[in-house]
This record gives structure tokens, sequence and C-alpha cells, in this order.
């Protein structure tokens, strides 16, 4: 979502259960499914958009020159972002393919690597985004690397690590992007409850009528996550709606559809997704405020979350990639408080943005699981975590 020569940084509406779902394309993971009848759909493959005969003529050459890395990168950027517009990894899977050719990680180029840590990020593969990065990092290099700076700090912060978040934040300035830096910075102060200082950050920045556009919408979506995680609804819906009149990205609607659930406004996130691509992330959300305003079309839409649910624990590694989005199906539709629990423990092992956390602490609390809400509240406070919706579920023990 990020703007200028900056690749999107954003990891966690948008990702969602489809990083499970690439687990069914990759062969090197994959255990055989063998179909008991003739009409039984194994898999259904991405819709390529786009030139297609431009996309088969890269293919080609890249076949022919697997370590040409800016056919590589072309290849690699072209699949990422049709897997951003769609929601489906798949194309990420197809992005890695497209930069394979080099044997190790030594040999390859720059540019080659930060894609690699961009895609590992975008699959939720924290800890191995982080690996490529600091190898990265640690080489000799005349150019500033403001986006490789960037994407570490955003990956330490959903892995809860914010004083590391800090220490990349700084060196995004010191690297030449100054209102990235800023704003980084300021994000992981609202996070720790410095609301004010924060809001005061975002506000200035808004400030510069010359930023582009989607940077508008970009900082104006953080001011209304700020506003929403300290308990101010009103302020937190004028932002998401001033930021979607700027640009209605998946990211910001996504969270959007959040707060009104969360609001118990469900007609209106219904009214919000019409239109959106069927993601997993969009009918989980489909499926919650369906339920939750006994919508016509909700048991259709929960019927299919099962079913791409079930398709996805085909692998047992499914859940390795990511639980959040499964947690809230069996917490907030199946009303299975015990299930989520169960889920919610497993991704925050790995993903500790606020939703996740929220996540935990709603299970945790639906549950009736005492033990589960001293854990949650151990790990907000380990974090430094200020979020007065999932403070309100924890209590003070």
């Amino acid at each position: 979502m990020l703007t200028m020569q900056f690749i999107s940084t954003r990891i966690g509406l948008v990702g969602g259960l489809a990083a499970m779902l690439f687990a069914l394309s990759l062969p090197a993971r994959a255990t055989p499914i063998v179909p008991t009848r003739d009409d039984e759909v194994i898999e259904v493959l991405p819709a390529v958009t786009g030139n297609r005969a431009e996309e088969r003529r890269l293919r080609k050459q890249l076949a022919q020159r697997p370590r040409d890395p800016a056919l590589a990168l072309d290849m690699a950027k072209r699949y990422l972002d049709q897997a951003h517009e769609s929601g489906d990894p798949r194309f990420a899977g197809m992005a890695m393919s497209a930069i394979e050719g080099w044997p190790d990680e030594a040999s390859m180029p720059d540019g080659v690597l930060m894609m690699r840590a961009t895609l590992q990020q975008y699959l939720h593969e924290f800890d191995a985004s982080v690996r490529s990065l600091k190898a990265l990092l640690a080489r000799p290099s005349a150019q500033p690397r403001p986006q490789a700076w960037l994407t570490l700090a955003t990956v330490k912060r959903v892995q809860g690590r914010y004083a590391d978040s800090d220490a990349a934040c700084k060196q995004v300035a010191a690297s030449g992007a100054a209102l990235h830096s800023a704003a980084c910075l300021a994000e992981n102060a609202a996070l720790r409850g410095d609301v004010d200082a924060a809001r005061v950050t975002f506000t200035g920045l808004l400030s510069n009528a010359r930023n582009p556009v989607a940077t508008q919408a970009w900082l104006t979506t953080s001011l209304a996550e700020l506003e929403q995680r300290a308990g101010h609804a009103e302020a937190a819906d004028a932002a998401f709606r001033a930021a979607l009149k700027l640009d209605g990205d998946p990211y910001a609607t996504l969270s959007y559809a959040d707060f009104l659930i969360d609001q118990q406004r469900p007609a209106e996130a219904l009214a919000l997704l019409q239109g959106q691509t069927r993601s997993d992330a969009v009918l989980l959300r489909l499926a919650i405020a369906g339920a939750q305003a006994k919508s016509a079309s909700a048991g259709a839409d929960a019927a299919e979350m099962r079913e791409r649910i079930a398709l996805a624990n085909q692998r047992p590694d499914a859940k390795l990639f990511h639980g959040r989005e499964q947690a809230m199906f069996a917490l907030l539709v199946e009303r299975q408080p015990a299930r989520a629990l169960e889920l919610a423990r497993g991704n925050v092992v790995a993903q500790r943005e606020p939703l996740d956390l929220l996540v935990l602490a709603q299970a945790a609390r639906a549950s009736g699981r005492a033990e589960a809400l001293a854990e949650a509240r151990r790990l907000v406070a380990q974090m430094g975590l200020s979020d007065q919706r999932t403070l309100a579920l924890l209590g003070s023990g």
C-alpha cells in the first residue's frame, strides 16, 4: 500500500487464509490427492489476468534465460501484483518460481533477494523473510535500501518485536525516506499506547498536500486503526471513510469491514464488501457479517468458507501458515470457542498483530478458560501492546 518505489508492506488482513491455501500449490510439500470419482475437482487453477500472449512470451524467455535478473523480476512482480489484486496466493508461488534460477542466496542479485524477502513476507514466512532481508542489508552497497529496512520494520512489528521494529524504522530515515520512517515509528508508538504523539505525527504528515493520493490513504488508514485501538469509535469511523474516499484499496476496505462488524453494524459491512473479489479474507467477513445480520446469503457464504477451510486443511501443515481466519470463523460463525482458542494460540506463535491478539482474547473469553486469559494477558504485557478492545476482554486477572 506504500507508494513511490515502495512495495506494499501491509501484511495482516489481505493475506489471511490465502497463505494457508498457498500450501496446496507447493509440490515439495504436497501429499498426492487421489480422486474418488471422475467428476471430483482436485484444484481450480488461478485465472491469469492481463495479456496472456505477453505472459507466455515472457515465460518462454525466462525458461531460456532463467538467470536474467531483469526478466525474472519482471515476471515475479507481475505475479505478485496479481496475488495482491486477486487475493490468490498461488500467484505468489508462481512469482517464487520465477526467481528460482539462482542456486543459492549468495549468488542472487540484490533485487532478486529483495523480491524473495517480499514474497516470504506475503506468504507469512516471517523468519525466512527476516533472514533474507538481513542477508541483503549485510551486503556492501553504495545505494541506500529504504525498502529493505521498511519491510524488516514491518515484519518485526508483525512478530510483536516493537524495539527491533523501531531500530529498522530509524534506518528507513537514514536511507532517505523520512516520511515512511516517521509513520513507521508513529505506528509503533501507537501500538504501545502513545496515541496522542502518534496522532500528531500522522496529522502532520497528512498536512502535506503534495503527497500522492495513495500515500494519503495509507496514512489515513493508519490513523483510523490508531483511533480504533484507542477506543475512539467516531474518530476511527471518520478516518476509515476518509481513507476509502481517497483510495478504496483491499486493506482499508477489510479493516473498515472489521470495524463495522465490531461496532455491530453488519449490514453496512455487507454493503461495503459487495463487489469485492471473493478472496478468502473477503469471504470470511461476508460470512461473519452475514451471521451477525442473519442475512439471506449467510448460509451460502459460511458453506463456501467451510469448504475452502476443509480444502486447505488437507495439508497437515496448513495451519502453520496462518490460523487467524480459521479461528475467527470457528468463533464468530461456527460458535466453537474451544476450536477457535486452539487455532488462535497456534497463530500467535508466529504472527502478533493487534487483530491476532484480539482474536486470542475473544476466544479465551468465550471458552471460559482462565488459564488462556492469563496466557493472553502475559503475551500482551510482554509485547507492550495497548489495544483497548483486547485489554477490556482480558481484564486485570
